[in-house]
């Protein structure tokens, strides 16, 4: 298993879950992992400790280059590597697009040069695009299927995360129908628990971050707009089981339809 973008959020859940796998099964069915970060926001604690774990390999590599060959052949592959941070993503929006573009390009081209050379063929590729492909949808598509377009803007502030996910699958598809690879999408909406950044910026570390620091919880919003939130456990098992049972060429979301919360009740409950 090939785990690309590993030091985040979903990194450390994925690489954990991975690890809890083979401590818990016997040698025969043991995983072997690699991962893969450019590290671009520092070595997290939770790498650094794992570092010597013999079931895994850490390497510092940006997927916008092609996988060095002696990392060897992949049954299953996690494209998890961008920055999915609203604040981050509009500092660096060159770098997100070329993230979901250029290293899912690289990981397709891998999958196809494995299966024309004879060799150990990809049995799953998982691509992470988002929620944010559907944009702002009208009411009538609230809780949204995976057959909504979306009502997204191609120019506006979020657009270099938006729009580099949407072509993301756009490639996903595309490689799956023509070459018949077994690429899978999902699309995660609102996951939540420990591990968030502090600095992240979205919603629930922010309010977090007031609490702690004794701070108003400050909204920027009349409090009205709503969401619903997925407990990073239960997507995890949901990401796995796209990799491994999911329709080549198809889009998965990965959340819960209710409750919705607005912004204002998630602030009371939270406070």
């Amino acid at each position: 298993l090939l785990i690309v973008g590993g030091a985040g959020f979903l990194g450390y859940y994925l690489t954990k879950s991975v690890l809890h796998w083979n401590l818990n099964n016997s040698i025969r069915d043991q995983i072997n992992l690699t991962v893969l970060d450019n590290f671009s926001r520092g070595m997290p604690a939770f790498l650094s400790e794992l570092n010597e774990n013999a079931d895994l390999k850490i390497i510092e590599h940006d997927i916008t280059h092609p996988l060095k060959t002696e990392l060897g052949d992949f049954q299953f592959i996690l494209h998890a590597a961008s920055i999915a941070s609203p604040t981050y993503y509009r500092q660096h929006p060159v770098e997100t697009m070329d993230a979901n573009v250029i290293g899912l390009r690289q990981l397709l081209d891998y999958c196809l040069n494995q299966k024309k050379g004879r060799k150990e063929n990809v049995e799953g590729l998982l691509f992470f695009s988002t929620s944010e492909i559907y944009g702002d949808p009208p009411n009538e598509f609230i809780p949204t299927p995976e057959d909504y377009k979306g009502n997204v803007s191609c120019t506006g502030p979020r657009a270099c995360y938006d729009e580099s996910k949407r072509f993301g699958e756009t490639l996903c598809v595309n490689f799956a129908n023509q070459y018949e690879l077994p690429i899978k999408i999902a699309r995660p909406f609102n996951n939540y628990g420990p591990g968030l950044k502090i600095s992240d910026k979205r919603v629930l570390p922010d309010f977090a971050k007031n609490i702690l620091f004794d701070q108003d919880i400050i909204l920027h919003s009349d409090g009205k707009p709503s969401r619903t939130f997925c407990y990073i456990a239960d997507a995890i098992v949901g990401y796995f089981k796209i990799l491994v049972n999911g329709r080549p060429g198809e889009a998965y979301n990965i959340g819960v339809e209710s409750p919705e919360i607005s912004m204002l009740s998630l602030a009371k409950k939270i406070k």
